[in-house]
């Protein structure tokens, strides 16, 4: 495995705040890596100090190899996708995206070139000579990472990219990007709070909290064993009860039943009496929240995400049996 990029070490500390805590995290060549985690935990002062807006107050930052923690930004060869896109109003698709490339010095022919391949990365060719005005939102975030991978970056920065999008068009663009990444071969770096996200783009996820790093690994080392509590608790398992050996175990939504009666075969897995406190029809599902008492004799709200048609007649009020079968139950470690 080639390491693109590398934080040793690296604090980045506001007066008395530490936003980022001695941070080691290595970032594989040529695969895309997401920052992920609640506002406030360092993904984005993270991803500032790699691209070289913000300097660490200790630590390294190695990019190919080579310590860049104080080379300024433009000296990085780092492409950057922002939030707000930030694209010059003024001049066309085409325009925008020859910027970078103009600020090099590239010749125009190469340019030209360069710009309209590409814009047929990004299905914009048609749309050259517009205006960034005239696009959609959709459409001005394709020109904003081209205008990025134009200039052929060592690394491609992506700070919250599709959090301005609406939900239909935000899936859509997570496997345009996912495309791009993979067809160019780039080393992407992107920050998210957004779990589905993170899951569904991920070579590489990188869980952080309160400045630190909780866990790293691709999704499907990461998913199916969470490093503690918090982990489990960001990725969505939201259930938590104390085992007979006094151990937590975490249940997702989806993996816990409800019924009237004790369900077959649940002797070896998880099985507590509870009382329904709250149920949400959602359509395609129905999601049924209820309080129950575990093996520590704490009293834990559990929530079952079902599509079955068991539930359909449970209400507000009625003890009901909630149970998940072994293989669904996942120890969390202290």
């Amino acid at each position: 495995m080639t390491i693109a990029a590398e934080f040793i070490g690296v604090s980045q500390v506001f007066g008395d705040f530490t936003a980022v805590d001695s941070i080691d995290l290595p970032i594989s060549e040529g695969k895309l890596t997401t920052l992920l985690g609640p506002s406030g935990c360092g993904k984005t002062t993270s991803l500032r100090m790699l691209a070289g807006y913000t300097t660490p107050t200790s630590g390294e930052i190695r990019i190919g190899g080579t310590d860049m923690t104080r080379t300024p930004p433009e000296k990085r060869g780092l492409g950057m996708v922002f939030q707000s896109y930030a694209l010059f109003p003024h001049l066309s698709v085409a325009e925008n995206v020859a910027y970078g490339l103009k600020l090099r010095k590239v010749p125009k022919a190469q340019r030209d070139a360069t710009v309209m391949e590409t814009l047929e990365l990004v299905g914009l060719a048609h749309l050259a000579a517009s205006k960034p005005k005239k696009l959609s939102g959709g459409q001005q975030q394709r020109v904003a990472l081209a205008r990025a991978i134009a200039i052929r970056p060592k690394l491609l920065l992506l700070d919250e990219p599709l959090s301005n999008l609406d939900a239909r068009l935000r899936v859509q663009m997570r496997a345009e990007i996912r495309r791009i990444q993979s067809e160019t071969g780039l080393t992407v770096v992107l920050v998210t709070h957004d779990q589905d996200e993170a899951l569904e783009m991920s070579d590489d996820m990188v869980l952080m909290r309160a400045g630190r790093i909780m866990q790293q690994g691709s999704p499907q080392q990461v998913f199916p064993h969470p490093a503690n509590r918090f982990v489990a608790d960001f990725l969505g398992y939201e259930n938590f009860v104390t085992g007979a050996d006094g151990s937590l175990i975490a249940v997702r939504p989806e993996h816990l039943d409800v019924t009237a009666a004790a369900p077959a075969g649940s002797s070896d897995g998880l099985l507590l009496t509870g009382t329904v406190t709250d149920v949400a029809y959602r359509g395609v599902d129905l999601l049924v929240t209820a309080d129950a008492v575990d093996a520590s004799g704490a009293t834990v709200r559990l929530r079952s995400d079902s599509r079955s048609n068991a539930t359909a007649s449970i209400a507000i009020g009625d003890t009901v049996l909630l149970s998940a079968a072994a293989g669904r139950l996942v120890p969390i470690p202290a």
